[in-house]
């Protein structure tokens, strides 16, 4: 399948701070014990559409492949490839994706699972603590591997089995080890039946993150993400297929919204000053209304009378250590950077997802970025996630055409 390459205006470097890879069919088979292999995700063809689908544990088949990775098809939404063998190359092969980065000028990119679901959240449906566990770690090195040809390129987020705190402690040193740079977390594991951010129980996962200067990732569609009750057959019919992935796809960048404010009230900010946090793919439009509304309910309610620990207001903790990133929208990162710290943005394309920007990269940030002056665009761009992720500036600039 050809790709579409946009040509950009300013031809500056660029990490990506969310981005994603459709995995192998055989990521599990080939890694897993062979005694959990039976039971291990899967690949199957839907007797509905003839899809290729993964399906874990006894649930209901989830994450159809091609829908992981539409960037470039041709039909509009809910249309996709039918499996593996017709989605981009670049959407799995590291090196199409260096060609893909290279030809927009982009430098590093941050990436993302499918088929564990944006927070691991998926493999409870396999019901088997030693199989969870194990399915967590093979996608991980699944990830390490997938690395291997440009690893001051590719930023790896580690997935964790966030129902054992023991075992993600675990996971994140021994990530850490193989070069990971990140930490993948719901952002709301209460609706997991976990305990609520705030809650103590969580205090050894802060404490190995901000040992080893990870930051952690509050990714979009993290908490129950299964639409069940959201994709109706009523729905369908009085909103449209298009109208309610319209509704169900911006509640969720608003649920992020949600979650920052939960970590502003939580106290770990507070308790661990050098954590940093990232919410993925959920836009920044909302956070001047989010820091005023966090700041004025925080005065009120007496927070700081009630604890102690807040020396600071939310939208302070927020500009010390929390971070939005922006694809889509033009309006804010042209218009409400005196509304959020314009040290704590950064840019992604959700590559290859259906909501990604494809094919009109640059041209979406010219759009956005084009009074900004040349050290916002930069910091923006890139060096806010380069301080982040610790990645290097490439000595020379991008070699991309202007026209």
């Amino acid at each position: 399948m050809s790709q579409a390459i946009s040509r950009p205006v300013v031809a500056d470097w660029v990490i990506d701070a969310d981005t994603h890879i459709t995995e192998p069919p055989d990521l599990f088979s080939s890694r897993l014990p062979a005694r959990l292999r039976d039971r291990a995700p899967r690949v199957v063809r839907s007797p509905d559409t003839g899809m290729e689908i993964w399906q874990v544990g006894d649930r209901n088949p989830i994450t159809p492949v091609g829908h992981t990775a539409v960037a470039g098809w041709p039909e509009p939404f809910p249309a996709a490839p039918n499996g593996f063998d017709e989605i981009p190359q670049a959407a799995h092969d590291p090196h199409a994706r260096l060609e893909y980065m290279d030809s927009l000028g982009i430098w590093a990119m941050a990436l993302y699972p499918n088929v564990g679901g944006f927070g691991s959240q998926v493999f409870l449906g396999l019901q088997d603590p030693e199989l969870m566990l194990a399915c967590v770690r093979a996608y991980n090195d699944f990830l390490t591997d997938w690395c291997e040809p440009a690893r001051e390129r590719f930023i790896p987020i580690t997935a964790l089995p966030f129902w054992d705190v023991e075992a993600s402690v675990a996971e994140i040193e021994r990530c850490a080890k193989l070069g990971h740079k990140g930490v993948l977390f719901t952002g709301e594991p209460h609706s997991h039946g976990q305990p609520v951010l705030a809650n103590p129980h969580w205090n050894p996962l802060w404490e190995c993150a901000q040992s080893l200067q990870m930051p952690i990732s509050f990714h979009i569609g993290a908490g129950d993400f299964t639409g069940d009750t959201f994709w109706t057959p009523e729905r369908r019919k009085h909103y449209g297929t298009g109208g309610v992935n319209g509704v169900f796809t911006v509640g969720m960048f608003l649920d992020n919204g949600k979650q920052i404010v939960d970590l502003l009230f939580s106290g770990i900010l507070p308790r661990y000053p050098d954590l940093k946090f990232i919410s993925v793919e959920s836009g920044i439009g909302f956070v001047p209304f989010l820091l005023e509304a966090a700041d004025h309910t925080f005065d009120y309610g007496d927070v700081r009378g009630q604890r102690p620990e807040f020396e600071l207001k939310p939208s302070e903790y927020f500009a010390r250590q929390v971070y939005g990133c922006y694809f889509f929208e033009e309006y804010a990162p042209s218009h409400l950077l005196d509304g959020i710290p314009e040290d704590n943005v950064l840019f992604e394309t959700d590559y290859p997802h259906p909501v990604c920007l494809y094919g009109n990269v640059r041209e979406k940030i010219d759009a956005g970025l084009a009074e900004a002056t040349p050290e916002v665009r930069r910091k923006l761009l890139f060096d806010n996630a380069a301080r982040l992720y610790k990645v290097e500036r490439p000595s020379a600039e991008p070699a991309l055409a202007t026209a």
